[in-house]
């Protein structure tokens, strides 16, 4: 049955088996997390091209069948942060059947309003529960040493593949450098990547658009950082870093942008506080200086043009005149709120936003806007309007009581994983460090994409609240 508190291991062959099954699909889809340049499979809806999801699937069914055959299956049910997490659960379904006279009658792009909220709340059960369940079943077996090292390695081994595809895409996009246009058409063979072209310089690796590449970059940031810290001596350690770095920056991602580059400062924070690194910190700055010097004296006037523009893009308010996403953005968010000043407490039901976000959509947003009269307004074009913020989403779905739930999710993580950190040493207070920064960059994600579906999160939750676990093997 399920149990909590004490791990421990089945002395079965069979079912320590089943347990190395589910591991290594555990591993094959963090390896493949934000891969989802291909076509995919549309029986899953908005998980259709996630290609980590297709392993993390495999695992849980696996782990289900390991349960059914007399394993125990781990939950942490005493966990302050999983009950909160639970009680969000709960209370989606209980706002949804307060609003189901409204919710029965909702109708849009051919979907009812409880045909929405089914495949809304099964998406987000899968994110929370179901891959939760696999991520919690896994490294509650683990030392915190191995969570650190293994996790961090196949993290390291993405990005390897990220960085050499997104390389030669910057010098194929952003340098003009034609003739590697075939190269790159060899990773076509490589599985679930369908090389992409964007336009005006920007880079996608193994992602289908940018902003999921920025995503992808938040996720593993705090892990690439931390190999400065247990790393030997050697400017390899800061290698995983620049790759970081470098692939945000030519990602063009806005958000990415903002969000990377926060992390990169907080990290400096902690390290410039020890004295032990402090010398890093310098040393950092002298060689992004040199390396930036170096740059200018090549192509000066290519990159200084660059560096404009991504400073010019960061101004969000200026650009809504010309930059039609923008518009979109943020005309998508002011609805949201239209809903939630209208259904403050409970919100509307969740998953019910566009039904009703719909009738608010202002005109400054959607005049000249051909993504409104394409895709968000039209009844033909089954796919429903994002709302581009999690936030503004949960006011109009949940209420207050809803997205109080979640910020106290959000509030107490964040503390636990700053306490942890504070509080540990070695493995343990490098692991809560990566946490840390983890969270906070892709809860500040969050404010440009309204989807649970955000595997970082969940996993770092799960890494968070097996600090408080006791394991025990036998």
């Amino acid at each position: 049955m399920f149990y909590s508190q004490q791990t421990t291991f089945p002395k079965d062959k069979m079912k320590q088996s089943l347990y190395r099954i589910y591991y290594a699909f555990f591993i094959l889809g963090m390896f493949f997390l934000s891969f989802n340049e291909y076509e995919g499979i549309n029986v899953l809806g908005e998980f259709k091209r996630e290609a980590g999801a297709l392993f993390l699937f495999a695992g849980f069914l696996i782990l289900i069948i390991d349960f059914f055959r007399g394993s125990k299956l781990s939950l942490p049910l005493n966990s302050f942060v999983f009950q909160i997490l639970l009680f969000f659960l709960a209370w989606c379904i209980l706002t949804t059947l307060i609003n189901y006279p409204s919710v029965s009658l909702s109708y849009f792009k051919h979907t009812s309003g409880t045909s929405r909220f089914i495949r809304q709340y099964v998406a987000l059960l899968i994110s929370t529960l179901i891959f939760f369940t696999l991520y919690w079943n896994v490294i509650v077996r683990m030392e915190l040493k191995d969570i650190l090292y293994k996790i961090r390695k196949v993290f390291l081994c993405s990005l390897v593949f990220a960085t050499i595809y997104g390389f030669l895409e910057t010098l194929n996009r952003f340098f003009g450098i034609g003739s590697l246009t075939h190269v790159l058409r060899l990773f076509n063979y490589f599985p679930f990547t369908e090389v992409n072209y964007h336009i005006e310089g920007r880079i996608s690796s193994f992602c289908f658009e940018p902003p999921f590449l920025a995503i992808y970059l938040t996720t593993i940031a705090g892990w690439m950082f931390s190999y400065i810290l247990t790393e030997k001596k050697g400017p390899l350690k800061f290698v995983p870093t620049i790759c970081v770095v470098f692939l945000t920056y030519f990602s063009g991602s806005r958000t990415g942008l903002l969000v990377v580059f926060f992390q990169v400062f907080i990290f400096g924070i902690m390290l410039y506080r020890d004295q032990r690194y402090k010398k890093y910190i310098r040393t950092s700055i002298t060689a992004f200086v040199a390396v930036a010097s170096l740059l200018m004296v090549v192509n000066g006037e290519k990159i200084f043009k660059s560096v404009s523009e991504k400073v010019e893009s960061l101004d969000f308010s200026s650009n809504m005149k010309t930059n039609v996403s923008n518009k979109s953005r943020f005309g998508l968010q002011y609805a949201s709120i239209q809903v939630f000043k209208e259904h403050p407490i409970i919100g509307v039901g969740f998953g019910q936003q566009t039904y009703f976000s719909r009738l608010h959509y202002p005109f400054w947003a959607t005049n000249n806007n051909w993504e409104f009269k394409e895709m968000y307004k039209n009844k033909n074009d089954l796919s429903f309007p994002p709302g581009y913020n999690l936030y503004t989403r949960l006011l109009a779905e949940t209420g207050l009581v809803g997205t109080l739930l979640f910020l106290a999710l959000i509030y107490f993580s964040v503390k636990i994983a700053r306490q942890t950190m504070r509080n540990s040493d070695g493995d343990k207070r490098i692991l809560a460090m990566i946490v840390y920064i983890s969270l906070i960059g892709l809860y500040i994600n969050w404010l440009q994409i309204d989807a649970f579906r955000i595997y970082g999160v969940w996993l770092s939750l799960a890494i968070l609240i097996r600090f408080s676990y006791n394991t025990k093997k036998t």
